[in-house]
């Protein structure tokens, strides 16, 4: 009931809730954003949604304009703290996790969901391997199990594997710890770039989750 019902009920709340407030942060950060570059405020990204479906993934830009397109070697976009695209805005942004708060309007248009997996890029789904394409049976989050517990820490084989274990215990109360997680890390500014913790970190969390 909570999985199909109340979780798009809670999520569309919250995010009308905190609208007001966003409109308070864009007011701030637009103009910011333009006059470092006077590039776009925004970065629209395709992302792959709920069932494969494709939609547009709202982020305030934090790189500089026509940055290049940098990968890790599993395919996941390239993230370093000392990255020469980011703008300073951008870096501050990153920190503190701002360039992800223009997602409550896809959490309006029911793109996206407040707790979910992160979703990856439409050219991963020909990367999907066994199960792994499991993790495209709910709509995606703007935070989630990851992001709370290992945000940039860990490889995206792995990381699809925890959407898939959020996915088998999904619960009201699995939403709460992990909402709550997030505020805690994102206040701590924790694990924001890759520092290539061991696998191990990720075993030890997931028991004591």
């Amino acid at each position: 009931m909570y999985k199909n019902f109340f979780k798009r009920v809670f999520d569309v709340l919250l995010a009308v809730i905190a609208l007001p407030f966003w409109f308070i942060i864009l007011t701030i950060l637009g103009p910011i954003i333009y006059f470092q570059d006077k590039g776009s405020i925004f970065y629209n990204a395709p992302r792959l949604g709920k069932n494969g479906k494709v939609f547009t993934m709202y982020k305030f830009r934090s790189m500089k304009t026509n940055a290049p397109d940098l990968r890790n070697e599993d395919g996941s976009t390239f993230n370093a703290e000392d990255d020469p695209r980011l703008t300073k805005i951008g870096k501050f942004i990153r920190k503190t996790s701002l360039d992800e708060t223009p997602q409550l309007l896809n959490i309006i248009k029911s793109d996206m969901s407040i707790i979910g997996p992160r979703p990856d890029l439409p050219e991963h789904l020909q990367h999907y391997e066994q199960n792994e394409q499991r993790k495209l049976e709910i709509r995606p989050g703007v935070t989630g199990y990851n992001q709370a517990y290992f945000r940039n820490t860990i490889p995206w084989k792995e990381r699809i594997q925890n959407d898939i274990y959020y996915i088998d215990h999904l619960s009201w109360w699995f939403d709460i710890k992990i909402f709550f997680k997030t505020v805690v890390s994102v206040l701590k500014r924790e694990d924001v770039f890759v520092t290539g913790k061991s696998n191990e970190t990720n075993k030890i969390q997931k028991r004591n989750v």
